[in-house]
């Protein structure tokens, strides 16, 4: 699933209400790649990525041995095109704190007071639309705490949108914002998305593993770390947060539920960190937290 100009199958999921954490977490790593479509009705789609020896029989056997319930799906072989581009996620465009987020298939920018931003979703906008609009007004918060904001780091960028959120809200004051992801795809969607949002000019963009990589050490310490992943990877890299991130510096914490919220924030507290404030909606939540100065 390298090359984005590869047959591959795509895999439809009937939609649903909404996606469970548990079925969610099971198909993002069962595939790689994953999208979840927003219906106008408000329903989710979730759809994932395969190689063209992807088996019905082996996912329902894997969910089967996770004891995850799959819904319905269908698949589709994709022949030899980018399928990047060919499955943009038409989501309503919605506001969340200071922002206006709406997707490229929109013929203008909804009429509002709040700062727009272009997105080119794709697969790499990622499965959960209630932790993008959580860390969206953890950023808002954040403006409003007058937190420094010199120097920010967007560890699993995905379509890039909170460093957008970012460069957007705090453009007069040049912040210089390093965003990684582990995916390519993901780092050619945020690039796209910068230029497309004129706000190139504050974004680096990189593929990373964590914060291993070069350009996100050259330009350690920083005021704001977000990671907008899954709680996991959160507790793993929590070390590596604490010595990126300045003294008296936040972060942005989210992509866990309800109940994996005192192990994400309890492997931070261990490295010198505070909670600030939890943010929830639905079973998601996200916290900003402080490190001590």
């Amino acid at each position: 699933m390298n090359n984005k100009f590869s047959s591959c199958v795509l895999v439809k999921f009937a939609p649903q209400s909404t996606t469970p954490p548990e079925l969610a977490d099971f198909l993002d790593e069962y595939f790689g790649v994953t999208a979840c479509n927003y219906a106008d009705d408000g329903t989710e789609e979730y759809v994932g990525y395969a190689d063209t020896s992807f088996s019905a029989d082996d996912l329902i056997s894997a969910a089967h041995a996770q004891n995850i319930s799959l819904p319905p799906f269908t698949t589709e072989k994709l022949e030899n095109k980018n399928w990047l581009t060919a499955n943009v996620i038409k989501f309503a465009p919605f506001e969340a704190a200071d922002f206006c987020i709406y997707g490229v298939h929109e013929p203008q920018a909804p009429a509002t007071d709040k700062l727009p931003i272009k997105i080119y979703a794709a697969t790499a906008f990622g499965s959960s639309h209630q932790t993008t609009r959580c860390c969206l007004q953890a950023i808002s918060d954040l403006n409003a705490l007058y937190a420094p904001h010199q120097k920010i780091l967007d560890i699993g960028t995905g379509s890039g949108i909170l460093s957008l959120a970012c460069a957007k809200l705090w453009a007069k004051d040049n912040p210089q914002i390093v965003a990684g992801d582990i995916d390519a795809e993901a780092v050619n969607v945020t690039a796209q998305n910068a230029f497309d949002n004129n706000l190139e000019q504050f974004l680096q963009v990189t593929q990373s593993d964590g914060y291993q990589e070069e350009l996100i050490t050259q330009n350690a310490p920083y005021d704001i770390i977000m990671a907008n992943i899954l709680a996991r990877p959160l507790i793993e890299m929590a070390p590596n947060l604490a010595e990126n991130l300045k003294q008296g510096g936040y972060c942005i914490l989210s992509g866990f539920v309800e109940d994996q919220t005192d192990w994400v924030v309890s492997a931070h507290q261990k490295e010198g960190l505070s909670l600030v404030k939890t943010y929830q909606i639905d079973n998601w939540r996200a916290v900003i937290m402080e490190k001590q100065a």
